[in-house]
């Protein structure tokens, strides 16, 4: 066994984990394996590696007690008997070292430190897995479809890991077969006793909308837009709430792209979704009316967490949205309980029409001021 340092390091760069890695894991071996052989399974014992010979050396550490009639564990020795074998300056606590010779203990000793290495090695590729894995939590992944079961959950080969796609994680009406590339958010890393360890992907999150959208528009990408907030109905709708610091940088349009390329690459992506984009505002009030696009409303009132919307009733279908989506995805947005209260006129559309174009042709005026002015 005196080569085996060389054996250990080489199954270092086999697996693609560190020496020192590897290096932990035969330690850890070697203590189970002198635990077992010698029935000392709760002693201490010490490893220590000469890298200059390339050998190791296993040491037993008994701790020396008082005279007792009772029982003497194996990792303990009386101190009479102590000073008796030893030195005659041993007290009670010292620590002595007894040196295991695994080659005593024959075959047994061999075998059993092979299984220990193995299994800790692979406990430490897993960890390393995990822990790869885990700080991509929240970012878009690329894989390639493995199979489909019964139950339509979609397994996806990513790296060195299977993702799995269940079937509430997957928009309405997708279909997935097997050889098919798709891209989904990771939402955890999971060990389960069925599929050991395994990447739970998601494409019905509004980080999944938002990741996608950084990946089409550089703006976005570069942080010189902002996304500030999103809202998914997955597959049918969704709500993007965008904002920038660069007066001469319109957040819509980037987003949205020439002819709506940008925006429309992303909806494909997601089987068609419709996405709204609108500007943030920091005025509750304004941002409520924004997300209620393209309903026009009267005036806003904010009370708590709950938003009390006065609309005429030409425009009320609007902001509810068919099966009520608009509102809902609105309320999701911006967090706030939308209430519409009935008014009687007819929206008009010039105020709203005013402060785009005022906005527009006074790009250096602030914001805030503007949005006073004309809400």
């Amino acid at each position: 066994m005196e080569k085996i340092i060389d054996i250990v390091e080489a199954i270092a760069h086999e697996k693609n984990i560190t020496k020192d890695e590897a290096i932990d894991a035969f330690k850890e071996a070697l203590i189970n394996t002198a635990k077992r052989v010698t029935d000392s399974y709760n002693g201490n014992f010490e490893i220590i590696i000469d890298n200059d010979t390339r050998t190791y050396s296993i040491y037993k550490i008994i701790t020396v007690i008082k005279d007792t009639e009772e029982e003497v564990e194996n990792h303990q020795i009386e101190l009479s008997q102590a000073k008796e074998e030893y030195d005659e300056t041993i007290e009670v606590g010292d620590e002595l070292r007894s040196e295991i010779v695994l080659e005593d203990y024959g075959r047994t000793a061999s075998s059993n430190l092979f299984k220990e290495l193995e299994y800790h090695i692979q406990r430490k590729i897993e960890q390393n897995l995990f822990e790869k894995y885990r700080s991509q939590i929240g970012t878009t992944l690329i894989g390639t479809v493995n199979r489909v079961d019964a139950e339509n959950n979609t397994f996806v080969e990513i790296g060195e890991l299977k993702g799995i796609l269940t079937q509430r994680n997957r928009i309405k009406g997708e279909v997935f077969k097997r050889g098919d590339t798709i891209k989904a958010l990771l939402r955890f890393v999971s060990i389960d006793p069925e599929y050991g360890m395994f990447l739970e992907l998601t494409r019905t999150s509004p980080k999944f909308l938002e990741h996608l959208m950084s990946r089409e528009v550089p703006e976005i990408a570069d942080g010189i837009v902002e996304i500030v907030g999103s809202s998914r109905i997955p597959g049918e709708r969704a709500k993007l709430a965008l904002k920038t610091e660069h007066m001469n940088i319109d957040p819509i349009g980037s987003a949205v792209g020439v002819k709506g390329m940008r925006i429309n690459a992303v909806s494909k992506e997601l089987s068609n979704e419709n996405i709204d984009c609108l500007e943030f505002s920091p005025i509750p009030e304004i941002y409520v009316t924004r997300s209620l696009s393209p309903a026009i409303v009267q005036s806003v009132k904010i009370e708590d967490k709950k938003a009390i919307v006065n609309i005429t009733s030409d425009q009320k279908a609007k902001a509810i949205g068919k099966s009520g989506i608009n509102i809902r995805l609105a309320s999701m947005l911006t967090g706030f309980t939308i209430e519409l209260n009935e008014v009687e006129g007819i929206a008009d559309r010039s105020a709203q029409t005013n402060l785009k174009e005022f906005k527009k042709h006074n790009k250096t005026k602030d914001t805030t001021e503007l949005e006073n002015l004309f809400s």
